[in-house]
């Protein structure tokens, strides 16, 4: 039987806002996944602009190849955007999958992981 479990993401100390400070490529560590193969990780990424212009937030998921990005405009002080909608990573044996995000400044990520084991 599975079993479910909330948690906080692996960037974050004690649940609490992550400060993106990387400006490229390798980005700031959100999350890392699980290095079990029957683990998934259902990930909520929520991200707040506190600088006086709008600014675009790069999130890496699980790679940096074309495919792995996404690209969002982060909207300053509108609260809370929504970035990751419980998109999954699954356990990877062989070296657990990151997800990592950069942005040219001012960004807080906020967020959550269901773990999910079989």
């Amino acid at each position: 039987m599975a079993t479910y479990s909330k948690t906080i993401l692996s960037g974050s100390t004690d649940g609490k806002a992550i400060a993106v400070a990387a400006t490229a490529t390798p980005g700031t560590l959100i999350h890392t996944g699980s290095a079990t193969a029957t683990t998934i990780d259902e990930i909520w990424l929520y991200a707040m602009c506190h600088n006086s212009v709008d600014v675009k937030l790069t999130v890496e998921w699980g790679g940096v190849a074309v495919g792995d990005i996404i690209e969002q405009t982060i909207t300053t002080e509108a609260g809370l955007t929504l970035v990751a909608p419980g998109i999954i990573l699954k356990g990877n044996a062989g070296a657990a999958l990151v997800v990592r995000a950069f942005a040219p400044y001012g960004i807080n990520i906020f967020g959550y992981v269901n773990q999910i084991t079989a």
